[in-house]
């Protein structure tokens, strides 16, 4: 094996451990006590305990906030990827950029900056508190996000198969609907997972527009960090338990997105 295959090697390495130890790290503490996972001699032998996930499940906080996180975060990207997707089609095949760009300035935006205006906007109407201004909230993150990953998807494309469809008598809209979108899923797939992730992961939001009553997994992590000290065992727990959804859903979006480009890559 030559010197660049095993300095390859060596960097793959190196970046797998700086990725995978953290997480390791964290589902191995939510198995020990709070005292061995602040001793250095438990950090490899030691004997597992169920005693911090049954803490974090029995209170019932944790399971509310996670169907809390779950109805925001499939929601709010359900209903982004219904507006960015044609927004994005529309972008790509039409030279609208300049549209586009203007969309990118909610990204461009620190979010923190708008609570405020938000907070007293979503009081005046009644929504803080409830789902809704979370849905809302985080589609303002979401909108973007999709419209920017499938701009470039749309335009990767062959448009011949849009004007051939036209030629035989379908409209611009229906191209879309039975041409570009059906090739589109696997970029659709893929921006979904991100947008979701995104949702599910979104602490800043809960925390200012949330009652007791909708507040996220986020933020009921959080409450685990107080000033008289920090439940590290109930916080590895929980951080596990949150952790397996998105990663479920970033796992079976994978299939779905290999499988998508491996049946494009075949068409001729």
């Amino acid at each position: 094996m030559s010197a660049k295959s095993w300095l390859r090697g060596g960097a793959i390495t190196v970046a797998l451990l700086v990725l995978v130890l953290p997480v390791v790290w964290m589902v191995a503490s939510a198995f020990k006590t709070n005292v061995q996972i602040t001793d250095p001699g438990s950090w490899l032998v030691f004997t597992p305990t169920l005693e911090n996930f049954g803490n974090v499940l029995s209170g019932g906080e944790l399971p509310s906030s996670m169907l809390n996180s779950l109805i925001v975060g499939v929601t709010s990207t359900a209903l982004s990827a219904v507006l960015a997707v044609p927004a994005a089609w529309a972008v790509g095949r039409f030279r609208l950029h300049g549209t586009g760009s203007l969309v990118l300035v909610a990204r461009i935006v620190p979010a923190i900056s708008l609570l405020v205006p938000w907070y007293y906007l979503f009081a005046q109407l009644g929504l803080v508190g409830s789902h809704a201004v979370l849905v809302l909230s985080h589609m303002f993150v979401s909108v973007p996000l999709i419209l920017w990953v499938m701009i470039s998807f749309f335009e990767g494309l062959p448009v011949e198969l849009e004007e051939a469809a036209q030629i035989d008598g379908l409209t611009p809209f229906g191209t879309f609907l039975r041409i570009a979108l059906p090739l589109a899923m696997p970029g659709i797939a893929t921006a979904c997972v991100l947008a979701f992730i995104s949702s599910w992961n979104n602490f800043m939001f809960a925390l200012i527009l949330a009652d007791e009553d909708t507040k996220t997994l986020p933020v009921t992590l959080f409450s685990f960090v107080s000033y008289a000290g920090t439940d590290w065992g109930g916080l590895m727990a929980a951080a596990t338990i949150t952790t397996l959804p998105a990663l479920a859903v970033a796992l079976l979006a994978q299939k779905h997105i290999v499988a998508g480009l491996t049946a494009g890559a075949t068409k001729g």
